[in-house]
């Protein structure tokens, strides 16, 4: 039976073949007003359980964000994560300094499932927040039901947001991060074998720098990147025009410049950007380790993503792909409860688990 769940799950599956010869050059200015006009109600392809929340969202916050300068939307990002934090009692979250050289501040990361002498497999997680926004803080009850599920390590590192600090300030504290993991994993209880890196949106972006930094340097191994919507190509919605379908909810073409714009220190789609910087201009692919990649079918991301994880393939390295019918950016956060976000979730932990058994 053709039903519409049905439909968008045959159009996603179209989508990985065809998506990306359509994407168009365009320049900045004309990518919401075209993409607008093209499409006469974006909500019609939302999956019909992301929608409530969303409809919920744009009820209160409206096109607030486009009324705003830089500054300002800057500002509002970062108070979102000012709320409060509901942990478990266990496992215990703990807070650590690493010191590094007088040249580079100190890095904070938030630690759970440790236990010296013991040999478990690890997670460094990397927040989301389009690269101007988020805190590790924000992100320690996520890491506490990580070591829950896979019994093992799980960090996660307050790198420096831009534009305060460009890049390669971030990707260097990401970095510290896998460096004081790999050195300290007697006492953390680390098989340095089975270490992943995981991170969403911004955070995707930054694993996925991370992982290529890693095979670059070949100092740590990292087992599996996954990637949930991962920001992975500053061009989308700045040199480049994303078809009408995606891009419409919580991160649009604006967003994306500003994010780009602040991490990179030059405009986003520019001709020449620091050099890896952005994971999706890297011309090698091959070494990389292996990857899920998630990413909900309106996605802004959806066409870029798709794009990497072809790239990858193609360089021989293994690769899953997952694309979400009607899933906008972050789907999976604003219903958790929805079956295709627990489809979604089961997928990427699943990753997880054949990663640290085949390690």
């Amino acid at each position: 039976m053709l039903n519409r769940r049905n439909f968008l799950s045959a159009s996603s599956a179209v989508a990985v073949a065809t998506l990306l010869p359509n994407q168009r050059v365009a320049t900045a200015q004309t990518v919401e007003s075209e993409s607008a006009a093209q499409v006469v109600d974006p909500m019609s392809v939302v999956d019909p359980e992301f929608r409530q929340p969303l409809q919920a969202m744009e009820k209160t916050v409206g096109g607030m964000f486009d009324k705003v300068d830089d500054t300002t939307l800057i500002k509002i990002s970062r108070e979102r994560d000012e709320g409060p934090q509901h942990l478990a009692a266990s496992p215990i979250v703990t807070e650590h300094l690493i010191s590094r050289s007088p040249n580079n501040p100190p890095v904070k990361v938030f630690v759970t499932g440790d236990t010296a002498g013991a040999s478990r497999p690890a997670i460094l997680h990397i927040h989301g927040g389009g690269y101007i926004a988020g805190t590790a803080a924000s992100s320690r009850a996520q890491i506490q039901d990580l070591a829950r599920t896979h019994d093992c390590v799980a960090v996660t590192v307050d790198y420096r947001l831009a534009p305060e600090t460009h890049f390669p300030g971030s990707l260097e504290d990401n970095y510290a991060a896998l460096r004081w993991m790999n050195t300290n994993a007697k006492d953390l209880g680390i098989d340095v074998t089975r270490v992943a890196v995981k991170g969403e949106s911004a955070g995707g972006g930054h694993a996925a720098a991370l992982a290529i930094a890693a095979r670059d340097r070949k100092e740590f191994s990292i087992c599996l990147q996954v990637l949930c919507y991962p920001m992975l190509d500053d061009r989308t919605g700045s040199s480049r025009m994303p078809e009408p379908a995606f891009g419409h909810f919580i991160w649009t073409s604006r967003e994306n410049r500003l994010g780009w714009t602040s991490l990179l220190g030059v405009p986003a789609g520019s001709a020449q950007v620091p050099a890896n910087s952005v994971p999706a201009r890297i011309q090698n692919f091959a070494g990389l380790p292996p990857a899920f990649i998630g990413v909900g079918g309106i996605d802004l991301f959806a066409p870029e993503d798709i794009d990497y994880a072809g790239r990858l393939l193609r360089a021989g390295v293994p690769t899953e792909l997952s694309v979400v019918p009607g899933g906008y950016h972050g789907f999976d956060l604003f219903a958790p409860n929805a079956s295709l976000s627990r489809q979604f979730t089961q997928a990427w932990n699943e990753a997880i688990r054949r990663a640290f058994q085949e390690s």
